[in-house]
């Protein structure tokens, strides 16, 4: 794999997450017994990108991750990485700028729902 400057820039823990999600995705193609020719093929990659992504190269596009992952029927999870419900650092600052209270603008004030 040779090395650009963008992998040089690269901080070292997602190095190190672009590795073992790259084994993590070779695991599971060989615990389902596929060849690396036929993933390649259903994703519509050559085997030389599907080497790339096993090895965790960052020059990889995501859309190819996503892909081969739903060859292998691991999919689903692709939409949860940012999801709001696995972000506790961000729902822990958005709790703490939630107001105090609650006003009802002076002025027209609407009808509630059972007025």
């Amino acid at each position: 794999m040779r090395t650009s400057r963008a992998t040089i820039a690269l901080p070292i823990p997602v190095r190190r997450a672009l590795r073992k999600l790259g084994r993590d995705i070779r695991d599971a193609r060989r615990r389902r017994r596929i060849p690396l020719a036929v993933v390649a093929d259903r994703a519509s990659i050559s085997r030389m990108t599907l080497i790339k992504l096993e090895k965790g190269d960052p020059g990889v596009a995501m859309g190819i991750y996503a892909t081969v992952l739903f060859v292998l029927g691991l999919s689903e999870r692709v939409a949860d990485l940012a999801d709001a419900t696995n972000d506790p650092i961000g729902l822990q600052l958005e709790e703490e700028h939630l107001p105090q209270r609650i006003r009802i603008r002076s002025g027209k004030r609407k009808p509630a729902a059972g007025e």
